[in-house]
């Protein structure tokens, strides 16, 4: 069964630079160091998981003063790798304002990248800011997709302040007013959106541009209500992603199998839902 997986990250030293400090606090909170490979041994990874993957490109510049993991190192690594890593998400710092909108035309006029994904946590910022709609504006001409995390995450987690990151920014209700601003934007929630995970339910099903990858997170770990829900009412709606490497995918991909749904569900889920939507 094709596998695609729609959320991984580089794992490249470039990839780790971009988090600092987050990433520090990161190795702490999961109790587990973070080590960068280099590009033939991660898209190794790829191959010994059996998976096509898509790249997460990143860009908090603003927010911590770090170089971007930036969109032309993650177009170049799937150019250089094209029969593992299928497509590219680009990211652009929505602080930067025109600097912003000239990146997003580049990533998607020059280097042809699959859309954008945004980290409203890390980037200080929810997607459903007014402040932030030039840029929306403009990606919705560009007529591609955007991934927004949605949920908690582990950046910041557990220290002082959660490191100035709010959870809120990553509320579902920002998606929503987003998808309902922009009814021709196609968006993918990203994560299982934890401790909201019966509202960004309701928005999947409320908002026919809104779609969902369970990233990040463990399968047996699911509620209850959501892994009813994804071979019943979700199940046009749900992607595989794993957000490497967070989550090893030996594991993953044997609890997804764990969870017992017909091979039919489980298509949808891993490739027919990404190649409808997305287009591959």
């Amino acid at each position: 069964m094709r596998i695609i997986d729609v959320h991984c990250y580089p794992n490249t030293k470039e990839w780790i630079a971009c988090q600092q400090p987050y990433v520090n606090a990161l190795a702490q909170y999961w109790n587990r160091s973070w080590t960068a490979k280099s590009e033939d041994d991660v898209v190794q990874d790829f191959t010994n998981a059996g998976i096509e993957a898509i790249l997460v490109a990143l860009d908090l510049e603003t927010t911590i003063a770090t170089p971007p993991c930036s969109n032309d190192f993650v177009a170049g690594m799937r150019k250089r790798h094209s029969d593992r890593i299928i497509q590219a998400w680009a990211a652009v710092d929505p602080f930067k304002g025109e600097r912003a909108l000239t990146e997003a035309k580049h990533a998607i006029q020059d280097l042809k990248m699959l859309g954008f994904h945004f980290h409203p946590i890390s980037g200080h910022f929810a997607v459903n800011e007014r402040a932030l709609y030039p840029l929306f504006e403009l990606i919705n001409e560009l007529r591609v997709p955007v991934m927004i995390d949605v949920g908690t995450t582990g950046m910041g987690a557990g220290m002082p302040g959660g490191m100035g990151s709010k959870l809120r920014h990553a509320h579902p209700s920002a998606i929503d007013e987003l998808a309902a601003d922009f009814p021709n934007l196609t968006i993918i929630a990203a994560h299982p959106g934890w401790p909201w995970v019966d509202e960004m339910t309701a928005v999947v099903l409320h908002k026919g541009n809104v779609f969902w990858e369970l990233s990040g997170w463990a399968p047996k770990y699911f509620s209850e209500q959501l892994k009813v829900d994804i071979c019943g009412r979700l199940k046009e709606k749900i992607m595989f992603g794993s957000d490497y490497p967070s989550i090893p995918h030996a594991r993953l991909l044997h609890e997804w199998k764990e969870l017992g749904y017909a091979d039919e569900v489980m298509e949808r889920i891993f490739h027919r839902n990404a190649e409808r939507v997305l287009g591959l």
